[in-house]
């Protein structure tokens, strides 16, 4: 194995993280630990990263799509579905959050552990930092996957979406609100100088 390729293991799950690949760590595992997938569930998977998510979905879901703004990790979460014999139901498109999902295409869950810690323009320039810098006020990309998530949601669906006490959950749970959405947090863990939770918002 390739020295700058770094294996994670999680449950039965073996990962290869590439070089610039957001690594797995406390957010990933908090969300891989209250993943609920039913059979049969359409699923995206945005900002997949090395792909634990969607290789994790797959076992039950009937599809996955895995996008991400990396092309090192669209190729890190292929090698991965791959690796844990999934590759069947998983699609990794590249792209900017919604940008290559189609209009028409909706979803039962839609997962994002998305770019949360505030950041600014000097750190956000290189791939490895895309996965983390969330802006000024860690909400840049939030806002913007929140304002469109519900669009392609299906009518029984729901949102897991991951971000830091350091910006601002109760802004995240108005937003959903605001589009009809029931948001809850669902998950909570202590990490250093921050709580990363898990919220769902369901229709």
């Amino acid at each position: 194995m390739n020295s700058q390729v770094k294996r994670v293991f999680f449950e039965d799950c073996v990962f290869d993280v590439f070089e610039s690949v957001y690594e797995p760590a406390e957010d990933s595992f908090l969300l891989a630990q209250n993943l609920t997938i039913n059979e049969g569930d359409s699923v995206l998977d945005m900002g997949t990263g090395c792909g634990i998510q969607a290789v994790l979905a797959a076992q039950k879901a009937r599809k996955v799509l895995a996008t991400d703004v990396n092309p090192n990790a669209v190729r890190c979460a292929t090698h991965n579905a791959c690796l844990n014999n999934v590759a069947d139901k998983i699609e990794v498109r590249q792209g900017n959050l919604f940008e290559p999902v189609k209009v028409d295409e909706r979803f039962n869950v839609i997962l994002f552990n998305a770019p949360y810690l505030p950041s600014e323009a000097s750190e956000e320039r290189d791939l490895a930092s895309q996965a983390w810098a969330g802006g000024e006020t860690g909400r840049s990309i939030i806002d913007r996957f929140i304002a469109e998530a519900s669009r392609y949601l299906k009518s029984n669906g729901r949102v897991l979406l991951v971000q830091s006490s350091l910006s601002d959950v109760e802004q995240s749970l108005r937003m959903f609100s605001e589009r009809g959405l029931d948001a809850k947090v669902i998950a909570e863990s202590k990490v250093a100088f921050e709580n990363i939770v898990v919220i769902e918002a369901r229709r």
